[in-house]
This record gives structure tokens, sequence and C-alpha cells, in this order.
């Protein structure tokens, strides 16, 4: 029986979170995942802030990168990414619960484009990545089709 593609996505980012020691490392959750999407969070704590008291910035971008990786390594192919950027709108305070959600725009080829919306749990817009992924050799697991 052919597994949905809820369950793909499940699946796949099961066998990516089993390995992620980045993402464990920085106390990041993975919340949801599905289809080209998924929602991790942290908390910002104190060895996440910089000179400003405020989230260090490289950490508000590892946990887009993170959502990012798992939305487009949702369908059981090996993607990495291939540019990544980001807009930083305002900043993470001590103490605040960071969301980020990706969210596919297209899938081309080998290619793929996402947005990921990073924001604080009052909702106010943190910062805005896009990353741009390349589908490699590989799959998460064995589903059986190969």
């Amino acid at each position: 029986m052919a597994l949905s593609a809820e369950e793909i996505a499940r699946r796949s980012a099961d066998a990516m979170w089993a390995r992620d020691d980045a993402s464990k490392w920085l106390g990041a959750s993975l919340d949801a995942v599905g289809p080209g999407t998924a929602t991790l969070s942290m908390t910002v704590e104190t060895h996440h802030t910089n000179g400003h008291d405020i989230c260090h910035g490289g950490y508000i971008f590892t946990l887009a990168d993170s959502a990012f990786a798992f939305a487009c390594n949702s369908y059981n192919r090996i993607v990495v990414a291939q540019h990544n950027s980001i807009t930083f709108i305002a900043p993470g305070r001590l103490g605040d619960r960071l969301t980020a959600e990706a969210r596919e725009i297209a899938r081309f080829g080998r290619s793929g484009i996402y947005d990921v919306r990073v924001s604080d749990q009052k909702g106010t817009l943190i910062a805005e990545f896009r990353g741009n992924s390349r589908m490699i050799d590989g799959t998460h697991f064995d589903d059986g089709n190969g």
C-alpha cells in the first residue's frame, strides 16, 4: 500500500530529525511537517543573545534554515540548500518563543523555492527567509519503490 503524502513527509522528517544534531543543539522543536511545509520553534535563551542583548541573527537564520530543510526534504528525496537569504525585521529577545514556518513556493526539476516566516509568540514578524534548494541522489527511507 502506497504511503500518503503526509506519511511520506512525517517519515522523512523523522529520519532527518534522528540525525539533526544542529537543530537539537539549538534547542529547536519540530512542531509540524507536511508536503512542502514545516514548522520549527525555539525559545531564546541567554546563550542565544549577542552583545546587544538580543537574539544573535545567526541563531534566527539557523532556525529558519532548519524549517526550510524539513520542508524541502518532505518528499523522501535528499535535498540541500543551494542559496539562502534572510531579512531581519525585528529583534528576538531573551525568553521569546520564535517560530519558523516554511512553505513551498515552487518545485521544478531538481530545484525548489521556499519562504520561511519567523515570528515571536505575540505574532511579531522577526525575519523573512528565502531558500533555494537542490535535489541530490538518495532518499531518507526505503519506500519499497527503489
